[in-house]
């Protein structure tokens, strides 16, 4: 069995390390091809079961994650299972609170964090990162 995506495919991000990673939009239908075997859900409640491993971080639309350092745990987690596992971090419309979390997990990988909203918006989407403290959020993650 295959543990990657195929670089290709919608929402898929590689990262500096190699390792590919899929955001989306979970209002959206679930892609066709393989299913995550570990996600990460940005919501503000507490999402819906899946047929996979998840993991929940706490983190109202437009807003920041209720518990900074669970959402870096979390990230942390999906950045180091992304090497042998397809991982997919998501939440609602598949932008502001995913393309944060794609950001903050490049910084991990050794983007810098002043970088890191470019190289998502560059690699992942173009309005990735929706507001200001959201940007403010990544810029700080490397210091927390």
């Amino acid at each position: 069995m295959a543990d990657d995506w195929n670089p290709t495919d919608p929402g898929v991000m590689r990262f500096p390390s190699g390792v590919l990673v899929r955001g989306r939009g979970l209002r959206h239908p679930l892609p066709p091809g393989p299913a995550p075997s570990f996600a990460v859900h940005l919501l503000g409640k507490e999402p819906s079961a899946t047929a996979w491993e998840s993991r929940w971080v706490r983190w109202p639309d437009f807003r920041l994650p209720r518990d900074a350092r669970q959402a870096r745990e979390a990230f942390a987690e999906a950045l180091a299972r992304a090497a042998h596992e397809r991982v997919e971090v998501a939440c609602g419309g598949g932008r502001g609170r995913t393309g944060t979390a794609l950001a903050c997990m490049a910084v991990l990988d050794g983007v810098p964090a002043e970088r890191a909203v470019e190289f998502v918006r560059r690699n992942y989407h173009p309005r990735a990162v929706e507001t200001p403290w959201q940007r403010r959020f990544v810029l700080r993650f490397a210091d927390a």
